[in-house]
This record gives structure tokens, C-alpha cells and sequence, in this order.
């Protein structure tokens, strides 16, 4: 089973055309896409409250993938709001545990920097992460090239195994050493996320440029290229019972454009975007009693 979302629910204009959808987002993105990234969680572990009212606002097969608060992936250069490293996991465990109870975590995402390289104190800390995760399903995506290069990508995918890491891979532009290749491989029998951050390598390495996250993922998906990736998500689903893609191409509102196209192309229901009604069959419907 393949399926598609997006990250984030809140920044995709074209999909809220009606004064309702754009009061009630999420309930309206449900209806469009069965899964989504929750990003909100990288800032900030999000409280129980916010993660119980996000999944009864979901229809009962929708799925969340929840990003790992960025102090738990080495991301934060400032003071960590927390005394140590397991309370630091364990209210994000507390935080996810709702949507795991209600059968709609998809999994936790981690997302590990440029400068996390392929060494052995890192792998100590892949290990580390994964026992303090317990059963949670955990999904690691790399953004240093060395853990692909060629004596290390097997390597690397069979520890991704053995520990029970589920493979984020990866399609992004090749811009030097701090982004990854597409490495085509499953390393759990149940799911693969595959995340889409465009192709804009004159984008890619423009940290520290104002606004440079907007740089970074300004890109759209042409015809031939998500119709490369029907095939390869074809392929993935051969390997894991589900694969999980999710779009984060969005600096221009490219991402949902481009989800719904790759929807089509695999086969699927594309839902229709709700839209205001026009005032001629407003009046219409007054006298269709």
C-alpha cells in the first residue's frame, strides 16, 4: 500500500478554497490525504492536549508521522528545556502515546544534520536513540553523504536493519556532502517513508541566507519525475507492507499540486478540493424540496 501526503497541514493554501476549510485544516486535509508529517514537533515536543484534539479531529485510517524533536537528533545549538536525555524521550513518547493507543502514529521520524556523519560515536548514537524509542516505530533518515558512500551503504542499511530502523529515503538535490543519494532499499518489512524535498541544488546549501528554509525547498516536480517515482514506489512496495510518501516541496505551495499528480498516476482516488458554492445554486437548492 503507497501512501501520499504532505508535510504540515497548515501552509497549503490551494487546498482551503471556503471560509469553513480554512477554520477547520486539518479535518479538510484528512478528507484529501491519508497521511501527513507532523514538523510542528521538531521545534517543540507538542503537549498531549494538541496531539489528542489533531487525532479526534482524523478519520480512523488516517496516520500521523510525527518529526522528532530536534534536541533528540542533535539539531539544537542552544539549552535543551530538559534535565536529561530520557526525560527529553520520555515526553515525547508521553506526547506520541495518543496517536499510538488510536492506531494513528504512521511512526517517529528522525531527522539527523548535515555534520552527523557516518562514525562510530554517531552509530553508538543511533543505538542510544533506538532503545530510549522501546517499540515505537522509528523511521531514520541521514542527511550526510557518507553513510551512502559505496564500501558504507550496505553497511549501513544492515544496521538500519538489525537495529530496527525503518528507511527514510530520500530524494533531494545532489549538492555535495551534507545531502544523500536515492538509495532504493527497504530495511523493514513493514513500512518505508519516502520524503520529497525537491530538486534545487543552488537552493540546497543556503544556510544562514534569509529565509533560507524557503530557498532550500522551492522547487515542482515535473511529469517525468514523479512518474520515475511511481516506479520506484512500486518497487518499495514489493519490500515493506506499506510505503509512506510525504511531499515537503512546499516553498512555493508546490507540495500538494504535486502529491494529488502522483496520486493519479499510481492509480488512486484523487478527493475533489471542496469549494465555495456559487450564489446561482444557492438559490436553486431553496427550492429543491
Amino acid at each position: 500500500m503507497i501512501s501520499v501526503g504532505l508535510t504540515g497541514w497548515g501552509d497549503h493554501d490551494s487546498l482551503y478554497l471556503t471560509k469553513e476549510a480554512v477554520k477547520q485544516k486539518l479535518p479538510v486535509y484528512s478528507s484529501l490525504f491519508p497521511v501527513v508529517e507532523v514538523d510542528s514537533s521538531f521545534y517543540a515536543i507538542q503537549s498531549k492536549h494538541n496531539m489528542e484534539k489533531w487525532t479526534a479531529e482524523t478519520p480512523e485510517h488516517f496516520r500521523f508521522l510525527v518529526k522528532a524533536y530536534q534536541g533528540m537528533t542533535g539539531h539544537t545549538r542552544g539549552k535543551i528545556p530538559y534535565d536529561s536525555e530520557e526525560e527529553m524521550f520520555r515526553n515525547f513518547r508521553l506526547s506520541i502515546s495518543t496517536m499510538e493507543e488510536a492506531d494513528k502514529l504512521q511512526a517517529a521520524l528522525f531527522q539527523f544534520p548535515p555534520w552527523f556523519d557516518c562514525t562510530r560515536e554517531n552509530v553508538r548514537t543511533l543505538r542510544r536513540v533506538r532503545q530510549l524509542m522501546g517499540e515505537v516505530p522509528c523511521a531514520l533518515e541521514f542527511r550526510h553523504q557518507s553513510w551512502f558512500i559505496p564500501q558504507m551503504r550496505d553497511k549501513t542499511l544492515g544496521f538500519m536493519r538489525e537495529e530496527n530502523w525503518i528507511h527514510s529515503v530520500c530524494d533531494e538535490p545532489q549538492a555535495g556532502i551534507g545531502s544523500v543519494p536515492i538509495v532504493e532499499e527497504a530495511t523493514h518489512p513493514e513500512l518505508t517513508v519516502v520524503r520529497m524535498h525537491g530538486r534545487n541544488e543552488s537552493g540546497w546549501n543556503a544556510s544562514g541566507q534569509p529565509n533560507w528554509r524557503e530557498i532550500r525547498y522551492l522547487y515542482r516536480y515535473n511529469e517525468q519525475e514523479l512518474s520515475e517515482w511511481a516506479e520506484r514506489l512500486r518497487r518499495l512496495e514489493q519490500q515493506s507492507r506499506q510505503v509512506c510518501v510525504i511531499f515537503n516541496n512546499n516553498s512555493a505551495g508546490d507540495a500538494a499540486d504535486n502529491a494529488r499528480q502522483l496520486m493519479a498516476m499510481l492509480g488512486q482516488q484523487v478527493p475533489a478540493i471542496p469549494q465555495e458554492q456559487p450564489p446561482e445554486a444557492e438559490q436553486i437548492d431553496l427550492f429543491d424540496l
